[in-house]
């Protein structure tokens, strides 16, 4: 069971990371091309859907890590 929520882990890590790289490149792009970063901007599109997923994985990520934990320290 352990060996199953290491690997959930990992793949919902290397998506966060996916994700994260991802959101901060939009940022920037749109910063590059005159965006002004200090201007208060409502997530529309393929960025409210990406930041809804990354919210979703990192309770998915606690939740795996804390079962973990659990797993383990009753073993």
């Amino acid at each position: 069971m352990v060996v199953y929520l290491n690997i959930i882990q990992i793949i919902i890590s290397i998506a966060l990371i996916t994700l994260a790289i991802l959101q901060s490149r939009n940022s920037a792009l749109g910063r590059m091309f005159g965006g002004d970063s200090s201007i208060h901007h409502t997530r529309r599109g393929a960025e409210k859907t990406m930041f809804n997923v990354t919210i979703i994985l990192a309770v998915l990520f606690f939740v795996t890590a804390f079962a973990s934990v659990l797993i383990n320290k009753g073993a």
